[in-house]
């Protein structure tokens, strides 16, 4: 399934790392010793919160000298704080290092008092250890050896504690988090379904996802990427129904990421995406917990971003993107028939405005005689050919469109609306265009609307101008020229080793009960086979037969 050098980052990080499970296979034996070599003659580990270029060092005994040392590495920012404590007999001398603006002050002021406060025992000066114990909370404190460990912990928002003599240091969870509170998604709505999405928060987006898989099968991964960042990317899957080789491929790609920073999951994809010249995305986005929930239990992997509120999916099919979270929570009639118009406007939208410059322009023999005579009288005042009026009204409606996007909120759908009727109107009446051109455009939009992922959407809209193009060079010759480019670069896809079009490519008829349609719930007792694989029951036998099912007794 997957190629050598993606068999050889799965063994290295195995082997070297120890976080990723090893897989065994035919070929494994024969090139361990080619890349272990391989493995010895790279930079080490990557990705780790704690890494830096400099060889670790021992913290010093002496406050004074660690103190100047944190300081200096800091570059002496003034909003890096170093708060002393001076000791009484048998408490030594103490100092808190923290980023202003990133430690709860209360909590700070707390240490600080319960530090004063502490008094020693009748039986002698007691331990550091103890002394913590009775200061800081409980479970929210970490020892730290080296100097190179100090500055990500003051990083992440907290309180690093030196103490003079003691050649280590403790680190108090007390950060203060602003975080915006769980709300409805705003790229994802649904008539019936749960209303809550995540947030930029991975504590908050984790927990969602907890709270709907209440399985200690879940598994958790988490990485710090980006050399200036430390951005935490956290992967997710259930043990037992996702691919080992796919997860061990995810964590290989995640963990192979050289970059100075990752503000987004749009960064992560583009890393570690099968393919990478090709408008169509191979990985899913979402900001919907139950989404998540629903994919994971299909033995999909989920990659979270910390101060991202979308969430990645991998593997996925091209069929994914035309699927809704709504469509499990409706009844399968109504799914089915929803399911109809997403895929139809998947169609108007990529081919309308191509269909009819090449029947107004080239084939005008497949149009009926009435209709013909119509769009002919129509055209008569209308100086530009219909390629150019097609491709004007599409630029004007993505420019209305990008406009309605940056505008402020509350103004950006009224201009929107009104610039489009105002403009098209104008238009027809300035004789520009024609009143059919309108329709066509207008509907070609409305139908991308429909289409549940914005990342397919976007891609539909790419296509549709080269499919423009050639329509208006070569008629319906044209349109079938760059469709079957298009159907072989979607057969060639792969995401994570899944086939793209799977399971109409390579053809599964036991796998279509979930693809154009939605059988009732108790009659989808599998898994799909691409992700989810090694355990494919998903529901046991009704015991029930069917003549006793809904009768009273």
């Amino acid at each position: 399934m997957y190629a050598a050098d993606g068999l050889s980052r799965l063994t290295i990080f195995g082997i070297i790392k120890g976080e990723v499970p090893i897989i065994a296979t035919k070929e494994g034996t024969v090139l361990l010793s080619r890349l272990l070599r391989k493995a010895l003659t790279r930079s080490g580990p990557k990705n780790r919160l704690n890494q830096t270029p400099d060889a670790p060092h021992r913290i010093n005994p002496s406050l004074h000298d660690s103190m100047q040392i944190l300081s200096q590495r800091m570059g002496n920012s003034s909003d890096f704080i170093v708060r002393q404590v001076t000791g009484r007999d048998g408490i030594p001398d103490m100092a808190v290092c923290y980023i202003e603006g990133l430690v709860d002050q209360d909590q700070l002021n707390g240490i600080l008092e319960a530090w004063l406060t502490v008094t020693v025992e009748a039986d002698g000066p007691p331990g550091i250890d103890s002394l913590l114990k009775k200061v800081l909370p409980a479970g929210q404190v970490d020892q730290l050896q080296t100097v190179n460990a100090l500055i990500p912990a003051v990083l992440e928002g907290k309180a690093v504690i030196l103490m003079d003599g003691m050649e280590k240091a403790y680190s108090a969870s007390i950060a203060r988090v602003e975080k915006r509170s769980v709300e409805e998604p705003t790229s994802q709505t649904v008539i019936r379904g749960p209303k809550d999405g995540f947030t930029e928060d991975i504590s908050t987006n984790l927990s969602l996802i907890r709270r709907r898989l209440r399985t200690p099968e879940l598994r958790i991964h988490s990485m710090a990427i980006g050399k200036y960042t430390n951005t935490k990317v956290m992967t997710a899957y259930i043990e037992g129904i996702a691919d080992p080789q796919v997860v061990s491929e995810i964590m290989a790609r995640l963990h192979s990421i050289e970059t100075d920073s990752i503000l987004e999951s749009g960064y992560i994809e583009e890393f570690i995406q099968d393919a990478t010249v090709t408008p169509f995305p191979t990985m899913m986005n979402t900001e919907r917990p139950d989404a998540v929930a629903g994919s994971l239990l299909e033995g999909q992997v989920a990659i979270l971003i910390d101060g991202s509120p979308f969430v990645l999916l991998a593997p996925v099919t091209f069929f994914k993107f035309l699927h809704s979270s709504e469509d499990y929570y409706q009844r399968y009639d109504l799914t089915t028939f929803l399911r109809s118009i997403r895929f139809v406007s998947f169609l108007v939208s990529l081919l309308l405005p191509s269909l009819y410059i090449a029947f107004s322009t080239f084939n005008q023999e497949m149009i009926p005689t009435p209709l013909l005579i119509s769009l002919t009288a129509q055209r008569e005042g209308t100086p530009l050919p219909a390629l150019i009026e097609a491709l004007m009204m599409e630029l004007t409606f993505e420019i209305i469109r990008e406009a309605g996007v940056r505008m402020p909120r509350v103004i950006g759908p009224a201009i929107s609306i009104v610039g489009a009727l105002v403009l098209g109107q104008a238009a027809v009446q300035a004789g520009l265009v024609s009143g059919a051109m309108v329709i066509v455009v207008s509907f070609t939009a409305i139908a991308n609307f429909a289409i549940p992922a914005f990342s397919m959407a976007a891609a539909i809209r790419l296509i549709r101008f080269a499919l423009m193009l050639l329509a208006g060079t070569l008629g319906l010759f044209g349109i079938l020229a760059g469709i079957v480019p298009i159907y072989v670069h979607l057969i060639s896809l792969t995401s994570f080793g899944v086939p793209y079009l799977s399971p109409l490519t390579p053809l599964r008829f036991s796998e279509m009960k979930d693809l154009f349609v939605r059988l009732p719930w108790p009659l989808l007792k599998t898994r799909p086979k691409e992700t989810g694989h090694r355990n494919l029951v998903r529901q046991d036998e009704d015991p029930r037969s069917k003549n006793d099912r809904g009768s009273l007794k």
